[in-house]
């Protein structure tokens, strides 16, 4: 779940590094780190706890020196806490690495290199790398790269620098993305593309086991087993303005302020004539249509918008169809194959569970569908079929754009499947698509314009400890997101929970001056979510309720109320989101949190 850089080419170096970690930040910032080639050929290394800042602090106050070629990294510490000795770079005087991932059997190979007389100063992982790498290095870099991928088990991202080949950049790759960025007599290594996007917009994206070497004359990448291969040059679709702030205060608002325009990109290629159509894709919609079952597996977020997918699909298209966490998947001994249909849900498409259950899934004969923002990440290329959503980056670690257009998605997708089965009629779809695509982001648009009754609401949970949201149907998926928004960013302890449940326990919970968030935007169960507010109140609740615009009236019930503006309930949890998104975004404004990079949290979760 770092960040990690590599340069070389005829700019400073240093100062290139320092930049793309910057735009790598939001995947850690415990702490950070330089490598560079001096003038004479000699390595030296810079690293700081804390954020990007205390790094360029650091780097600017020490001797300046001429470099051409350094690698970088930006942390969230797994092994060992954020100090300046955890931090990366690791290595010793022949071998300086950075590493984005896990080695799990790091602690055999230490016990094993100790024994040798290696010696450590760190309590990380990614020391043991650099060590046991030093330890087989006999002068060949990509010998002794291959020999030491072959010992570690785990997830490994490394870019790495051999004292005596100055100039040169060596890269490998398992289980956590990386990519090699190709400018104009400069070439890079990236964890994300957004770091990069200043300097070039082609890449290369490395596969499972590839091996790369940076070097004044290009790039050369290595397969597994050892040949020099062929690779495809891509071009990025973003601009480096697409991954800045662009006046925002935080990348957060900046994020939710694209959602009209993010739902727009990812509906307009789907639709023809009025209906959705996939066959551009390659989607095989007649296959999933005559699924026994289609089992989403996502994290976080992703999960929640499946969530939605399960909904739509069941609703509209009468397909079975579960959601499960992908961190389990793997150990309940899933029943899942032949005829089955998965779809692995992922903002970047590199979440190591979500990616690990789609690999299990379809080695059981499943049908693989991918959901993902990031082009040519590991689930795009792993599933049979890959449906990017055209969000643009997201930059902040709370995911928030990314839920819009994935729910907005799978509705799209359960009209395809249900003008195949025949399950609704055409017109009708027409009609259900037509709201996707214009009332949907109209809508969203119109509650950003509200941004400041949502703020009013937030500022009164400047000082709460603890808050429940409460739905029904389609709204309690829909507390489920925003308590995990809230929480994540606010650090106010929420919880979140389908109404009707109330009394069967978490009642109990409610004592005077308690705050509740209640969501109804579902007609046929609004008296009796009336019900559930009256009993919360009762017990001396405070309420704030977010409703639909022709709903039911708890003005008089609530200490506050959140209007939607008028639009089809099918599309209604959707729009609803933005606004309890905001509503999160302007707590943790008011608390002083720091919003787009939350404490404990990383954006990529490319570790078990």
């Amino acid at each position: 779940m770092c960040g990690i850089i590599g340069y070389t080419g005829n700019k400073d170096a240093r100062e290139v590094a320092l930049e793309a970690l910057r735009s790598l930040e939001y995947r850690g910032y415990d702490s950070a780190g330089i490598t560079a080639f001096d003038g004479d050929g000699t390595l030296r290394t810079v690293k700081s706890v804390g954020k990007i800042k205390a790094l360029a602090e650091k780097l600017h106050s020490g001797a300046a020196f001429s470099s051409h070629t350094a690698i970088g990294h930006t942390r969230w510490a797994t092994h060992g806490a954020p100090t300046d000795y955890n931090s990366h770079p690791h290595g010793t005087d022949r071998v300086m690495l950075v590493h984005n991932g896990i080695i799990e059997n790091y602690a055999e190979l230490k016990s094993e290199l100790l024994a040798k007389g290696y010696t450590f100063r760190s309590e990380t992982d990614t020391e043991v790398a650099a060590v046991l790498l030093d330890s087989l290095y006999r002068g060949d870099p990509l010998t002794a790269i291959r020999e030491m991928t072959k010992r570690v088990r785990g997830s490994y991202a490394f870019g790495i620098l051999f004292a005596d080949r100055a100039g040169e950049i060596y890269a490998a790759r398992s289980g956590s993305p990386l990519i090699v960025g190709i400018g104009e007599g400069e070439r890079f290594i990236a964890s994300d593309i957004t770091a990069i996007l200043r300097y070039t917009k082609k890449y290369v994206t490395l596969d499972e086991g590839m091996i790369a070497v940076l070097h004044d004359a290009g790039v050369d990448i290595y397969g597994r087993r050892g040949d020099k291969v062929d690779y495809k040059i891509d071009t990025a679709h973003w601009d480096v303005h697409a991954a800045e702030r662009g006046g925002y205060p935080h990348f957060m608002k900046k994020e939710i302020f694209e959602e009209p325009d993010a739902i727009r990109k990812t509906l307009s290629p789907r639709l023809f004539d009025g209906m959705p159509d996939f066959s551009d894709e390659g989607l095989d919609t007649a296959r999933v249509a005559e699924a026994r079952k289609i089992t989403l597996v996502a994290c976080g977020t992703a999960m929640h918008a499946a969530y939605l997918g399960k909904l739509f699909f069941e609703r509209y298209a009468g397909i079975p169809s579960a959601v499960e966490i992908a961190s389990e998947f793997r150990y309940a001994s899933p029943i899942i194959g032949k005829g089955d249909i998965i779809i692995a849900v992922s903002q970047s498409g590199e979440t190591a569970d979500t990616l690990a259950a789609l690999r299990l899934a379809k080695e059981k004969g499943a049908y693989a569908i991918g959901i993902v923002n990031a082009v040519g990440s590991s689930i795009a290329r792993e599933v049979d079929t890959v449906l990017y959503t055209w969000a643009g980056p997201e930059i902040a670690v709370a995911s928030t754009k990314a839920y819009t257009v994935q729910g907005s998605l799978f509705f799209l997708l359960a009209l395809a499947l249900a003008h195949v089965r025949g399950s609704l009629a055409d017109a009708e779809i027409k009609r259900l698509a037509r709201v996707a695509y214009y009332d949907l982001p109209a809508a969203v648009s119109a509650i950003l314009e509200r941004e400041d009754e949502l703020r009013r609401e937030a500022q009164k949970l400047k000082d709460v400890k603890d808050l429940f949201f409460i739905g029904r149907c389609a709204d309690y998926y829909g507390a489920l997101e925003a308590s995990l928004k809230l929480k994540e960013i606010s650090y106010i302890h929420s919880e979140a929970y389908a109404a009707g449940e109330l009394k069967h326990g978490t009642i109990s919970l409610i004592e005077d001056g308690t705050r509740v968030v209640a969501l109804s935007t579902v007609e046929a169960v609004e008296e009796k979510m009336g019900s559930n507010v009256k009993e919360v109140i009762a017990r001396g609740a405070k309420v704030f309720s977010v409703v639909s615009h022709g709903a039911l009236s708890l003005d008089a019930l609530s200490d506050g109320v959140f209007r939607l503006p008028a639009l089809d309930e099918a599309v209604a949890p959707i729009a609803m989101a933005t606004a309890l998104q905001l509503y999160a975004y302007h707590a943790a404004v008011a608390r002083g949190c720091s919003v787009d990079q939350p404490r404990n949290l990383a954006k990529s979760v490319t570790v078990e």
